[in-house]
């Protein structure tokens, strides 16, 4: 349970009243449905959905405590008086509240896809949808009021939340290529836009102006390391509260792109196994080109370095060569 709050930080979920010990397995998500028997197994983490006030709060508690329940989610503000919190205690039950920006189907989605790694407890699916980042962007979309792109180190577009009919036209265009485009790119670069964003641990603020919408974007990070960003259209700068809630969720950004590169990255080393083989030659060679799809096709080999004389600063050079790699 303790993985599961640091994951989702509190752009999601706050904790209103625990135990104590936040080191319980979670096995599981599920929705409530009052008219279904409550059959939650040991470990759940169970969605109240439309569940309220202070005695329909301790009825479900003392419901699933007995079932073994990991934890409770009803929407925020949430009725905690001193009798629920006494509720906790007795079945060891987590109570948590969801915020009121976010859909139940999105926390569903979130916390499901932290179960399907196994980092939290069962075993599950070794991939990450790339769904579950639209799944991401839409619900920071609603926490923001604004439309939302998640992108990776080069400019790509990885996912994007709904509502860009209300961007700008460099929004679509983004969008509809999937790619920042080039003339965007070089303008950002030219007002220190990438330099700021790469120097920054924060939501930056910046409006280019020329018909363009401000924008307030935040780097995606894994400790030092840069894995892209995300970008909000947005009227203004965004009042604090949003700043944590985009902070927070840029972290479940990184932790989905690591899940995704993780994976990809057995396909990368089973496909740099098969090139040493074609280059090194001998009998597994024409099996390896075979295997790559490259046994009819003429091939080169290219190396490329940066020259890291082109670019003043640390952070510039680092964010370029991460945006080469």
């Amino acid at each position: 349970m303790g993985r599961i709050l640091d994951d989702l930080g509190s752009t999601f979920l706050d904790i209103v009243a625990a135990p104590g010990d936040m080191d319980v397995e979670v096995t599981t998500v599920q929705i409530y449905d009052p008219l279904d028997e409550l059959t939650t197994p040991p470990g759940t983490i169970l969605l109240g959905v439309g569940v309220e006030g202070g005695d329909r709060v301790r009825e479900l508690l003392e419901a699933v405590g007995r079932l073994g329940a990991a934890g409770l989610v009803v929407k925020s503000p949430v009725a905690a008086d001193e009798r629920v919190r006494a509720k906790v205690l007795e079945t060891g039950v987590v109570l948590l509240g969801l915020t009121r920006a976010a859909s139940w189907a999105q926390v569903a989605a979130l916390l499901r896809a932290l179960l399907a790694e196994g980092d939290v407890g069962g075993a599950g699916e070794p991939a990450e949808s790339p769904d579950d980042l639209f799944t991401l962007a839409n619900a920071v979309c609603e926490l923001l009021d604004a439309p939302i792109t998640i992108e990776d180190r080069s400019s790509r577009v990885l996912a994007f939340s709904g509502r860009q009919d209300e961007a700008d036209q460099a929004r679509v265009e983004t969008v509809l290529g999937r790619k920042v485009p080039e003339k965007y790119q070089r303008l950002q670069e030219e007002r220190g836009i990438y330099r700021e964003l790469y120097q920054s641990r924060d939501p930056i603020f910046f409006d280019l102006g020329g018909g363009m919408l401000p924008r307030t974007a935040i780097a995606v990070r894994a400790g030092d390391e840069i894995l892209g960003s995300m970008w909000a259209t947005v009227p203004g700068p965004l009042p604090e509260h949003r700043r944590r809630a985009f902070a927070d969720a840029a972290k479940i950004v990184a932790l989905h792109l690591l899940r995704q590169r993780a994976g990809a990255d057995a396909q990368r080393r089973l496909r740099a196994d098969l090139l040493s083989t074609v280059l090194e030659g001998g009998r597994d060679a024409a099996d390896a080109a075979a295997r790559l799809g490259i046994a009819t096709e003429r091939v080169c080999v290219l190396a490329a370095g940066l020259d890291e004389t082109a670019m003043a600063d640390v952070a510039g050079r680092e964010g370029e060569r991460q945006r080469f790699c």
